[in-house]
C-alpha cells in the first residue's frame, strides 16, 4: 500500500507551490497485460508517487476516444475509454490518491472534440442538424482560410455533403464553436461533473485557442490573431472559475496556454479567471544563465502583476525529454525547431537535468514533474517510421512518440515491468540503469535526488518564503536567495566556480570540487546566519 502523505489545510491554497506529477496513462503503467498503460496499474504503483513526495497527480486524457490523437480527441468526457478502465475504476484511483496524500488533476480539451462524438455524428449525417451550429461548418467550393493547423497542414475538411468544417488539429478533431451557449453549457456541466467526483483540478488543454474570429480573415502580422487568444475567450474561463468557486478545499484551474506575451498570458491568471498556467517560456529556454534569469525574470515579473504563482515545467508529452534538449548545442525547445536527429551528449544532458532539477524545485511557485523525468529518462529517437503513431508525424515531420515511451519498473529488459506484453512503443534496452528498482537506493541516481529534493522543499522553511532576491555570481551563474538562509547557485558555464560562504550544503546535484562547484552542477546551501 502507498505510504499515506496527509493532505493537511495550508495557509495558502495547495497549488500555489505544489509539485505536480503528469501521468501519461498510457504510458505509466499496465495492469492488464495488453501492453498499454491503465488505471489498474496506476494504482498498483501509487506507492511510487506517495515515496516521490508529490502533493498532485494530473492525468493526461483517459476519456473514450478513437485514438487519433492519442486522446485528445475526445468522444465523451464524461466516462473512461475501455483501454485504461472504467468510470468507478477512476472514482477508486481518486478515492485511492487521496487517502495517500496525493490530489488529483483530469485532463479537459474543450477546443475540439473527436468526429465520433455524438454532436459531431449528427452534424455530418444532417446538413440541416442543429448540431452544425456547434462546430465551425462553412459552405463554398473553394477551402474558406489558408490557415495553417496547430500540427501544421490545412485546416478545412470537405465533407460529403459539399460543406467544410474547421479542424485546427486533425481533421478527426472538429472544433467546437464556442459563440454557441449550447457549448457554453456543455463545458460547465463538465467540469461539475468531474469536480463532483472528487478531482482537485482541472488542466484545460490549448487553453488560448477555443474563441475565433467569425469574419475568418486571414492570419497577417501586425493585426489580431483570428484563432491564438481572442478576447472573448475570457469569458469562458471567468464563468468557469464562478462555478469552481463553489466547491470546497481549494480547486484550481490549470491553463495550458502558449503565448510569447507576458502581459497576454498574465491576463488568464486575474483573480476571476485560471489559478495557474504553464510556464513554456521557461521550458523552452537555453542551457545559458543570462538567458534563464532573463526568463525567471519575467515569469516573477507576469505573474506579480496579477497575484498568482508561477510555474516551472522542464518537460511534457509534447516536448522532447530535457535530458536530450539539455545534451545537444542547441539546448532550447519549439514546435518550430525540430530537433530529432542532431547529436546528443546525454552524459552532459543528464547533468544538467541534475541541476535543472534543482533549479526548478526552489524557484517560487509550483513545479510540474513529467513521469519519467524523475528517473533521468532521456527521448527515444529510435522508434521505427512503423510504429509512429503521433498524427504530427505525418504533417511536420515530428513525432512527440519519444517521451511518450513506457516507464521502465524493474529488471534487465524490456517491458521492464510496465507490463507482460510488448509496450504500446518501444523501450530502449539501455534503459535497465534507469528503472525504478535500480535506482531506489542509491544516493547517486535521478530518483532518489528527486526524492530528496522534493521531501527537503516541504521542509525547508526558505522554500516556503515567498520571494527570491538574485545574489552576485561568476559569469555563466546563477544564484540566489530564498529566506533568511537559503540559497542556490547553479553552475551553467563551463569551469568550476567558488562557492559562497555557507553553513552547509544541504543538497547538491552532483559531486562538488570541495568548496567550488563544477560546471552544469547545482547546489543548495545553508548560509551563516544574518549579523554574523
Amino acid at each position: 500500500m502507498p505510504r499515506k502523505q496527509e493532505i493537511v489545510a495550508e495557509s495558502q491554497p495547495w497549488w500555489r507551490d505544489a509539485v505536480i506529477y503528469q501521468v501519461y496513462p498510457r504510458s505509466f503503467a499496465d495492469g492488464d497485460g495488453d501492453g498499454i498503460g491503465d488505471i489498474a496499474g496506476i494504482r498498483r504503483r501509487l506507492g511510487h508517487l506517495s515515496d516521490l513526495g508529490v502533493d498532485a497527480i494530473w492525468m493526461s486524457p483517459w476519456y473514450p476516444s478513437p485514438m487519433a490523437d492519442a486522446g485528445y480527441d475526445v468522444a465523451d468526457f464524461r466516462d473512461i475509454d475501455p483501454v485504461f478502465g472504467t468510470l468507478a475504476e477512476a472514482e477508486a484511483l481518486i478515492t485511492e490518491a487521496h487517502a495517500a496524500g496525493l490530489r488529483m488533476i483530469v485532463d479537459i480539451v474543450p477546443n475540439h472534440v473527436s468526429s465520433a462524438h455524438p454532436w459531431f455524428r449528427k452534424a455530418l449525417a444532417d446538413p440541416r442538424a442543429p448540431e452544425r451550429d456547434l462546430f465551425w461548418f462553412r459552405p463554398g467550393e473553394t477551402m474558406p482560410t489558408a490557415w495553417v493547423g496547430e500540427f501544421g497542414g490545412t485546416t478545412w475538411t470537405r465533407t460529403a455533403d459539399g460543406a467544410w468544417y474547421l479542424h485546427l488539429f486533425t481533421p478527426e478533431q472538429p472544433d467546437l464553436n464556442w459563440g454557441h451557449p449550447g457549448v457554453r453549457a456543455e463545458f460547465e456541466d463538465i467540469l461539475r461533473f468531474w469536480l463532483d467526483r472528487g478531482v482537485d483540478g482541472v488542466r484545460i488543454d490549448s487553453a488560448a485557442l477555443l474563441c475565433k474570429d467569425p469574419t475568418l480573415p486571414p492570419v497577417t502580422e501586425g493585426r489580431p490573431h483570428p484563432f491564438h487568444d481572442l478576447d472573448e475567450v475570457h469569458e469562458v474561463y471567468r464563468a468557469w472559475r464562478r462555478i469552481s468557486d463553489t466547491y470546497p478545499g481549494d480547486r484550481a484551474l490549470i491553463g495550458e496556454v502558449w503565448l510569447p506575451d507576458a502581459e497576454r498570458f498574465a491576463h488568464y491568471l486575474r483573480p476571476d479567471e485560471l489559478h495557474a498556467a504553464f510556464n513554456f517560456d521557461f521550458l523552452g529556454c537555453a542551457w545559458e544563465a543570462g538567458k534563464m534569469r532573463a526568463c525567471i525574470d519575467r515569469t516573477l515579473d507576469a505573474h506579480a502583476a496579477v497575484g498568482a504563482p508561477p510555474t516551472w515545467v522542464l518537460s511534457n508529452h509534447d516536448v522532447t525529454r530535457h535530458v536530450t534538449r539539455y545534451g545537444r548545442a542547441d539546448t532550447t525547445f519549439s514546435f518550430d525547431n525540430n530537433l530529432d536527429g542532431t547529436p546528443v551528449d546525454l552524459e552532459q544532458g543528464t547533468r544538467r537535468a541534475r541541476a535543472a532539477a534543482l533549479l526548478s524545485l526552489s524557484l517560487p511557485g509550483a513545479a510540474y514533474v513529467y513521469q519519467g523525468e524523475e528517473l533521468g529518462l532521456w527521448e527515444n529517437e529510435n522508434i521505427a517510421a512503423d510504429q509512429i503513431q503521433d498524427p504530427m508525424y505525418a504533417r511536420r515531420g515530428h513525432t512527440r512518440d519519444g517521451c511518450r515511451v513506457p516507464l521502465p519498473w524493474s529488471g534487465d529488459a524490456p517491458p521492464f515491468e510496465f507490463s507482460t506484453a510488448e509496450p504500446w512503443l518501444p523501450q530502449p534496452a539501455e534503459w535497465k540503469d534507469r528503472t525504478v528498482q535500480a535506482q531506489t537506493g542509491d544516493p547517486s541516481s535521478m530518483l532518489e535526488l528527486y526524492r530528496a529534493a522534493i521531501r527537503m522543499r516541504r521542509a525547508e522553511p526558505g522554500l516556503h518564503a515567498g520571494a527570491m532576491t538574485w545574489a552576485d555570481a561568476a559569469p555563466g551563474v546563477l544564484a540566489y536567495t530564498r529566506g533568511p538562509d537559503f540559497a542556490c547557485v547553479v553552475n551553467m558555464s563551463g569551469a568550476a566556480v567558488a562557492l559562497p560562504d555557507h553553513d552547509s550544503c544541504l543538497l547538491a546535484s552532483g559531486p562538488l570540487d570541495g568548496v567550488r562547484l563544477p560546471p552544469d552542477t547545482a547546489v543548495w546551501l545553508r548560509l551563516p546566519a544574518r549579523g554574523q
